[in-house]
């Protein structure tokens, strides 16, 4: 049985409290039935004083539970807030104790937008990579100097704790922990209720240009940035290691415990990532494709493609073109 715990508080942004409660329902939902088993999933929407939560757009969501009430749980959801957090957070002394205590005990925290600011207000982001909504990057830098905030990346990890830059973003940290906890199919299944494509993985979509730039080892994270510049090389394990100074071995193994994939692995889903957007927004030939994504062969890619997507690179192309709005002349 996993226990989420949603903490809310006045002015916060309502979909970052009902997308996150709403991608966990629909995967216990989905396995319920494919299993017909009993619930694992239980949830909780908690407020400082158990009272209902007024969001900034007049609407207010009802809460039955204290937060002082929470004394375990698997993940914590921190949503973002509307304005300046800053205020909020520091007159919220209730609140950061019981971040601080569920730090100390490795809980699972998940900040979504400017609610990474209760997390840095509490001291569990000192010393360790965050992000926050684009707006506050200046705010955020500011306040807290002794944090190392990536401006260039939607999602960090830090540990036990997840920060997202917008709601969009925390879409995939919990495609995430539906994956850990429930199955690949069944976020494969959340992914096509959710997102305007069919599944993403968590680790391969952060950001276009560093998607996997979310661990704390600043040589993976150079050499994940090169590949993305130079993925369409023929590129080797020796050429890898040998540019970055490193032995084959210790690449592989530091690697892994960065990304959880092989510098190949990785490799192949950068080169797949840009084919997908090729497929969606160009008119370039299979071939073509194949080429501009660094396969010199189009059977292979094909090959490649239908097996990490589960269906051809054309059947692709005409699922999401049909999922692109379009106006009505």
């Amino acid at each position: 049985m996993q226990h989420i715990t949603i903490v809310g508080y006045k002015k916060a942004l309502g979909t970052s409290i009902t997308i996150p409660m709403e991608m966990l329902n629909a995967a216990d939902l989905i396995m319920r039935i494919a299993a017909a088993g009993q619930p694992r999933l239980h949830m909780q929407l908690v407020s400082p004083e158990g009272a209902n939560i007024e969001l900034n757009a007049g609407l207010e969501l009802v809460c039955r539970h204290k937060l002082d009430a929470i004394d375990r749980t698997d993940l914590i959801i921190i949503p973002a807030l509307w304005g300046n957090p800053l205020g909020v957070c520091r007159h919220s002394p209730a609140l950061l104790d019981w971040l601080r205590h569920h730090g100390a005990r490795d809980t699972r925290i998940c900040a979504v937008g400017t609610g990474s600011f209760f997390l840095a207000e509490a001291g569990l982001l000192r010393g360790k990579v965050a992000t926050t909504h684009w707006y506050y990057f200046d705010h955020f830098a500011n306040a807290y100097p002794d944090i190392m905030l990536q401006r260039d990346r939607f999602i960090t990890r830090a540990g036990n704790l997840y920060c997202c830059g917008s709601v969009n973003s925390v879409r995939d940290v919990m495609l995430h922990f539906i994956e850990e906890h429930w199955s690949e199919d069944v976020a494969g299944q959340v992914s096509r209720h959710f997102t305007h494509e069919i599944k993403r993985s968590y680790t391969s979509t952060f950001l276009r240009n560093a998607p996997h730039n979310y661990h704390d080892d600043e040589t993976i994270i150079e050499i994940q940035d090169w590949l993305h510049s130079c993925y369409q090389d023929d590129l080797t394990l020796e050429r890898i290691a040998g540019r970055f100074g490193l032995s084959v071995r210790t690449l592989n193994r530091r690697f892994r415990q960065a990304t959880g994939k092989t510098p190949l692995q990785y490799l192949q889903q950068v080169r797949l990532d840009n084919a997908r957007e090729l497929l969606r927004s160009s008119n370039l030939s299979i071939a073509e494709i194949a080429f501009h994504a660094g396969y010199p062969d189009a059977s292979y890619f094909s090959a490649a493609f239908r097996k990490a997507m589960k269906m051809t690179p054309t059947a692709y192309r005409d699922l999401v073109r049909h999922k692109l709005f379009q106006l009505e002349k």
